[in-house]
């Protein structure tokens, strides 16, 4: 449990990150101030700034970039602007502090308030941007050491090992159900032979028309064994009732990982959009939605069943994590990037910004309502557990 509890904060942790460097950098880019990037969330522990000789400093506490402007020991370093770069007491996530971002001192020219809304569209939408790079590139990475995947439809320069057939459905009253094979087991091999393809695993199960077989089987992370007894309908070849497809460990050479890695990346992509649509749409339309969704427990846990299968497995689950959190963030609901994009939109439209406090309140609401639904999800993934 404590290793899944820590794997999973590291996993968090870096997905963050990257969404906030995406911030951190395009803030900057645009002469925006970052005056701190928080790893974990406040109080701070411990932070570090340079000063204009470019030495690093130590500061203690949540003292903020004003006060320490103000006392007499800051000499700051211009090209760094003075970022905090801080360690925080939970350490879950991150966060990146942008002068402006609430609005204020839009007098000033290194705030964000400041800059022109297209310049703020991008630095907000900048944190999607890099949970969208970062799958990219752990795809990519996976398909440089080997990810287990589909062997249906693979590139051209693609070495498959390890290769297996998976389970993907058990068909109802089956001979399969009834031996206890279950969707997603690995059957290894028939009597002893190893079927590594669709149609070594067919041909082994009809030469046993009407006679025990014994099925290695691999489920999770051990090895078990299953006999059936496959029946022939019709004078059709014999069968047990399953939906299977080849899988393997698939991996490329380095530009093809590259450019698999971001086929990857954009077909994952699209099937979130469109499921997240389908779910927006049941609900819209009144119909029951499944109630397999995850919270921070159900994630955590799935991390840990994840790193137990292996490092690339865990690099898949990342990869998914990310582009999940990229769309979640776009959606256009207050607190988050999408809907603080909405509101430029609406000062660009308007010509002038909806008022401070109209949209801090619906900010506000909006974040509460996600803590709410984490909370119930939350509650949702602890009584499965037990």
């Amino acid at each position: 449990m404590l290793l899944t509890i820590v794997i999973f904060v590291l996993v968090l942790s870096v997905l963050v990150a990257a969404h906030e460097l995406g911030h951190f950098f395009t803030a900057r880019l645009f002469g925006v101030r970052a005056e701190e990037f928080g790893f974990g969330f406040p109080p701070r522990a411990v932070g570090w700034y340079k000063n204009r000789f470019g030495r690093w400093r130590k500061v203690v506490g949540n003292r903020d970039m004003d006060s320490l402007l103000s006392s007499a020991d800051q000499n700051l370093h211009p090209a760094s602007r003075a970022t905090i770069w801080s360690l925080n007491w939970l350490p879950i996530g991150g966060f990146v502090k942008i002068k402006g971002e609430d609005g204020g001192d839009k007098d000033q020219s290194d705030s964000f308030g400041a800059k022109k809304i297209w310049q703020r569209v991008i630095i907000l939408a900048a944190g999607v941007a890099m949970n969208i790079i970062l799958a990219w590139l752990l795809f990519s990475g996976g398909y440089l050491i080997g990810l287990p995947q589909s062997t249906d439809q693979l590139g051209p320069r693609a070495i498959v090992s390890d290769a297996a057939v998976v389970i993907a459905q058990v068909m109802p009253d089956s001979v399969a159900q009834r031996a206890g094979l279950q969707d997603g087991d690995i059957i290894l091999s028939v009597n002893g032979q190893p079927v590594g393809t669709e149609q070594s695993l067919q041909d082994a199960i009809a030469a046993n028309a009407g006679e025990p077989a014994t099925l290695l089987i691999k489920r999770g992370g051990g090895e078990e064994t299953a006999t059936v007894v496959p029946q022939s309908v019709n004078g059709a070849r014999a069968t047990i009732g399953i939906a299977i497809f080849a899988s393997g460990s698939v991996r490329y050479p380095f530009f093809d990982a590259i450019r698999e890695g971001l086929k990857t990346t954009g077909w994952v992509l699209d099937q979130i959009v469109r499921s997240l649509f389908n779910l927006l749409s049941e609900v819209f339309k009144g119909q029951s939605v499944s109630g397999d969704f995850a919270g921070p427990v159900g994630i955590a846990t799935i991390t840990g069943q994840a790193a137990r299968l292996g490092f690339t497995y865990l690099l898949q689950f990342m990869a998914l994590l990310s582009l999940n959190l990229a769309v979640i963030n776009i959606i256009p609901f207050p607190a988050l990037d999408g809907g603080r994009i909405i509101f430029l939109l609406i000062e660009k439209a308007k010509g002038r910004p909806v008022r401070k406090e109209v949209e801090t309140l619906i900010h506000n609401i909006g974040f509460l309502l996600l803590i709410a639904l984490v909370v119930f999800v939350t509650f949702k993934d602890i009584i499965k557990l037990f």
